[in-house]
């Protein structure tokens, strides 16, 4: 690949999905991109280029995005935020909007669905405190590729190994052949959307809880600070965003500000002060399959094994 390859490809996945790319990332470009080289049987990276600079061909320039695209994720990932949304964010939100009885989440960039099935799993553990309340996830992601599979719910058994505990596998999933797949009570909770982040959030209202954590690592900072002003206008006034571990708002905005009490947790610095003057809400009681977890994941037995526990369970 050429120097002028790759300058061009820099330019195109900035503007196209925010991607800020190094020159130290040159080498996965080349390996990313071989493989959609090859799908279109084009030579090489300079002739994919010379397709992109046509600007005739959509599924070209698509598949190019989305091969750059990370999509690492896993059911609970880093524990932390799931623990936070069930025994601090879902508790408040329940009795800021006991009036009138709605609740919205907004997982910003929802890969393959681990996330939002994660956040549909803890709320359908609190089922009985969520009677007659209307329940939305609304879950996005730049891929159509990977929403589709989101939306099918089937998983591998090393996906459903990453974070899952046995139990909920056993609650909440049903074998297909080696995959697994969530069951339709679950799906049909959370609401898949192509989105491009860099785009405008229109029609998306108004969001009690939004997860957008472990992408805007992927931005410079002006392509940060413009998502999190955007998001910020679709935060309910006294809503929470949860961001990933090695992102923040700091120095990139004044619309919103760090929880004190929370790690990863932001809201509207206008609501700080009231926020932090509010009574907590009762937290929920922890399930069973969710108490005392190690840190790391448990490892899953192999899939025939599961066969006495799936029929203990009357499944």
């Amino acid at each position: 690949m050429t120097e002028s390859d790759f300058e061009f490809l820099r330019g195109f996945l900035k503007q196209r999905s925010g991607l800020a790319m190094t020159a130290e990332k040159r080498y996965l470009v080349e390996s990313r991109l071989g493989p959609v080289c090859r799908r279109f049987n084009l030579g090489d990276l300079h002739d994919l280029v010379a397709v992109l600079k046509l600007g005739r061909d959509a599924a070209a320039e698509r598949a190019v995005v989305e091969a750059m695209t990370t999509n690492e994720t896993f059911f609970f990932r880093d524990r932390v935020p799931f623990d936070l949304f069930r025994d601090v964010l879902l508790p408040q939100a329940l009795q800021r909007n006991a009036g009138r009885r709605r609740l919205r989440i907004w997982c910003a960039a929802a890969s393959t669905g681990q996330e939002p099935y994660s956040l549909a799993m803890l709320l359908q553990e609190a089922a009985p405190r969520l009677a007659g309340w209307q329940v939305e996830i609304v879950a996005t992601d730049l891929s159509t590729e990977v929403i589709e599979r989101a939306r099918a719910g089937i998983y591998s058994h090393f996906e459903v190994q990453r974070g899952l505990p046995v139990q909920w596998l056993i609650k909440h999933f049903t074998q297909v052949g080696e995959s697994w797949q969530i069951s339709q009570s679950l799906r049909a909770m959370v609401d898949y959307r192509q989105l491009n982040l860099l785009n405008a959030f229109d029609g998306l209202g108004q969001f009690d809880v939004v997860y957008c954590r472990n992408v805007l690592i992927y931005f410079d900072a002006p392509t940060k600070a413009d998502i999190l002003n955007r998001i910020a206008a679709c935060l309910a006034p006294e809503g929470a965003l949860v961001l990933g571990a090695a992102e923040t708002v700091i120095g990139l905005t004044d619309r919103l500000q760090p929880n004190p009490e929370h790690r990863g947790v932001y809201g509207h610095a206008a609501a700080g002060q009231r926020a932090a003057a509010a009574p907590l809400a009762a937290p929920l009681a922890a399930p069973a399959a969710m108490q005392a977890r190690p840190p790391v994941p448990p490892v899953l037995a192999p899939a025939s094994a599961l066969a006495p526990l799936r029929a203990a369970a009357g499944r």
